[in-house]
C-alpha cells in the first residue's frame, strides 16, 4: 500500500494521537451530518480513520459507517474503541469496497497526505451517483502563544512533509474535474490540555514520531518546557474546518 513515509510514524503514537488530538465540535459534527444526510438507511466511509476520532460520531447518526486506515496499530485501536464498525485495511489509491456502495466519504485530518487525482478517482469509484465528499480539518490558530511557540520548536524539522496549512489540498480539488464544490463551514472551538497533554500533542506530529530516539526526546523535552511556562490548563483555539463535495 502507498503510504507516506512520515505518516508511517503514526503507528508508533497511537496512545498519544488519541489522547492528545481534540475531538471535532458537535456543532461541527452537526452541521456535517446533516448536509450529508447521515441516518438510518445511509452508508458512509470514514477514509484514513485514524483511531477513531470521526468514526464514533459517524456511527451515532445510525448509518452504516465503513472505517478504512492504513496503519495496522491505529486500526486496531480504532476496532478496540468501536467493535461495532466494520473496519478495513487500506489506503485512499486503493480502498477495499465495492463500486458505488457509499452515500458519502469523510476524510478527517488526512487529505493532504493523498491530495491527488488517483485517490479522488478512488474516492469516487466507492461513492453512489450523486454522493458527496467532505474534508474536515482542525485547523490549530497559531496567533495564539502556546500554538505559536509550539510552531518555533516543529516547523524547521518538516522537511517537506505534507501538511494541510501548505494549500496543496485545494489546488487538487480545484483541479479535478471529478468532484463539484458544495458548501463549506468553519466552527470555532477550545482545547484544553495538561503539560502532558501539551507534550503527546507534539509527539503525535507525524514528523515529530518520526525523529530518531534522541532527537525525538530533545524537541519533546523543548515543548514541555514551553507548556510549563503557560501553565495549566492550556487552552488552545482551534477551528474546525469542514469542505463538502458532489460526484460527478
Amino acid at each position: 500500500m502507498s503510504i507516506h513515509p512520515s505518516a508511517q510514524s503514526f503507528g508508533s503514537v497511537v496512545s498519544a494521537y488519541d489522547r492528545a488530538r481534540p475531538d471535532y465540535p458537535q456543532d461541527a459534527l452537526d452541521w456535517l451530518v446533516a448536509e450529508l444526510d447521515l441516518r438510518p438507511g445511509r452508508a458512509v466511509v470514514d477514509l484514513a480513520a485514524g483511531t477513531g476520532k470521526l468514526t464514533g460520531p459517524l456511527a451515532r447518526t445510525g448509518a452504516r459507517v465503513i472505517a478504512v486506515e492504513p496503519s495496522p496499530e491505529m486500526l486496531a485501536r480504532l476496532r478496540q474503541s468501536l467493535p461495532g464498525v466494520e473496519a478495513h485495511e487500506g489506503t485512499a489509491q486503493q480502498i477495499p469496497l465495492a463500486d458505488g456502495v457509499a452515500d458519502a466519504v469523510c476524510v478527517a485530518q488526512a487529505f493532504h497526505w493523498f491530495a491527488t487525482e488517483e485517490a479522488l478517482a478512488e474516492i469516487r469509484r466507492v461513492l453512489a451517483p450523486g454522493g458527496r465528499l467532505a474534508l474536515v480539518w482542525n485547523r490549530r490558530e497559531t496567533s495564539h502563544p502556546g500554538h505559536a511557540e509550539l510552531d518555533a520548536i516543529i516547523l524547521p524539522l518538516q522537511d517537506g512533509t505534507p501538511r494541510h496549512r501548505s494549500g496543496e489540498w485545494r489546488r487538487a480539488m480545484e483541479a479535478t474535474e471529478l468532484f463539484e464544490p458544495g458548501p463549506a463551514e468553519e466552527f470555532r472551538f477550545e482545547q484544553e490540555l495538561t503539560v502532558q497533554g501539551f507534550v503527546e500533542r507534539a509527539e503525535s506530529i507525524s514528523f515529530i514520531a518520526a525523529l530518531e530516539p534522541r532527537g525525538r526526546s530533545q524537541v519533546l523535552a523543548q515543548v514541555q518546557q514551553v507548556g510549563r511556562r503557560l501553565g495549566e490548563p492550556i487552552v488552545l483555539p482551534h477551528t474546525a474546518e469542514v469542505f463538502t463535495y458532489r460526484r460527478r
